[in-house]
C-alpha cells in the first residue's frame, strides 16, 4: 500500500487559490480537529447549539469542494482559520465535510489522510447510522487511525461517547466494506443500517461504494449516486455481487491491498465516479458536473 498517495490533495480537498491561509494552522491531529470544529457546525445539530438555520444556510452542505467551503468561511468571517468562529458565523456542514476538511489540513502538512464512509454505532443503540470520519496515518504506530472530527464536547456529552474521538474503535465506526460483509454474511441486519427512513442493504451498498471512491481520492457527497450506487437490488447480477463481495474484503479495515482496490476502481465503470453524478436532494435529482 502506498501511504504517500494520501499525503497529497485530491480535487475535492485542495484549498486551491486559498492555500496561503493554511499557514496559520497549528500542527497535530488534535489541534487541527479543534480548528475544524471552530469553523463548522453540523446541519443536523445546529438547534442543539441554539442556532436556527435558514434554507439558504442549509444549502452550504452542497458546496462539495474545500476551496468553495473556504470561500464561504471567509465570507462569513475574515479572521485566520485558526480562530474559532461564533456559532452563527460557522460554515454549515455535515460529517462528510468535517472529515474532508480535516483531511485537507492534514494533507497540506504532509500527513497521509483520507475520508472514510460507513456507519457510526454510537448515535442510537442497536443502530448503525450513515456517517463519515477521517482516517490518518500514524507514522509512530505505523497504522491508520480513525478520527471523528464532528464530535465536540456537546455532542460527546449528549451521545454518551466513551471513547476518544481521536482514535475511534473499529467496532464503533464500521467502514462501508465491513458493513456490506456483515450484512451479506448474516452477522447483522441490513435494516439496522441507514439514516432516517432510508435503510437496508441498498443503502449499505451506496455507502460502501462511496467509501471505495473516497479511497481513490474522489470524495463525493453522501447523497451522490452513479453506477452500482444507483442500481436497484433486483438489477444486480451475480457478477455484480461477486465484485462487491471481493471489493468488500479488500476495503475492510485499513485496506492493506490498496493497489488491488485502485485497479478495480480505475477499470470498472460500475464503480468509478463519472464526470457527472446524480445528487439526490430534497426529493429531486440534480445532475452535478464534477469534471470538465
Amino acid at each position: 500500500m502506498s501511504v504517500s498517495t494520501f499525503a497529497t490533495q485530491s480535487a475535492t480537498t485542495t484549498p486551491g487559490a486559498l492555500a496561503a491561509h493554511y499557514a496559520s494552522l497549528p500542527s497535530g491531529v488534535a489541534a487541527l480537529r479543534d480548528v475544524v470544529q471552530g469553523l463548522m457546525i453540523h446541519v443536523f445539530w445546529a438547534q442543539a447549539y441554539g442556532l436556527a438555520l435558514s434554507p439558504e444556510r442549509q444549502e452550504e452542505v452542497q458546496l462539495r469542494w474545500v476551496e468553495r467551503q473556504l470561500e464561504r468561511i471567509f465570507e462569513l468571517d475574515q479572521r485566520p482559520l485558526s480562530e474559532a468562529r461564533p456559532i452563527e458565523r460557522k460554515l454549515v456542514g455535515n460529517c462528510r465535510d468535517y472529515s474532508t476538511l480535516l483531511a485537507s489540513f492534514l494533507r497540506h502538512q504532509g500527513v497521509p489522510a483520507r475520508a472514510r464512509c460507513g456507519f457510526g454505532a454510537y448515535f442510537e443503540p442497536g443502530k448503525f447510522e450513515d456517517h463519515w470520519v477521517c482516517e490518518y496515518w500514524n507514522a509512530e504506530q505505523r497504522s491508520w487511525v480513525l478520527v471523528d472530527a464532528q464530535l465536540d464536547v456537546l455532542q460527546r456529552e449528549k451521545l454518551g461517547i466513551g471513547f476518544d474521538p481521536l482514535d475511534v474503535p473499529r467496532n464503533a465506526f464500521i467502514v462501508g466494506g465491513d458493513a456490506w460483509r456483515m450484512c451479506r454474511e448474516g452477522r447483522a441486519d441490513p435494516e439496522a443500517f441507514g439514516i432516517f427512513d432510508m435503510k437496508g442493504l441498498w443503502f449499505v451498498r451506496g455507502d460502501f461504494i462511496r467509501d471505495v471512491a473516497a479511497l481513490n481520492k474522489v470524495e463525493t457527497l453522501p447523497w451522490d449516486g452513479w453506477g452500482l450506487v444507483d442500481a436497484r437490488d433486483d438489477e444486480l447480477t451475480p457478477e455484480d455481487l461477486a465484485l462487491l463481495d471481493r471489493l468488500a474484503t479488500l476495503t475492510a479495515g485499513q485496506v492493506p491491498e490498496y493497489a488491488a482496490v485502485r485497479a478495480l476502481y480505475a477499470n470498472d465503470d460500475r464503480l468509478r465516479v463519472p464526470r457527472a453524478v446524480n445528487s439526490y436532494v430534497d426529493n429531486e435529482v440534480r445532475v452535478i458536473e464534477l469534471a470538465s
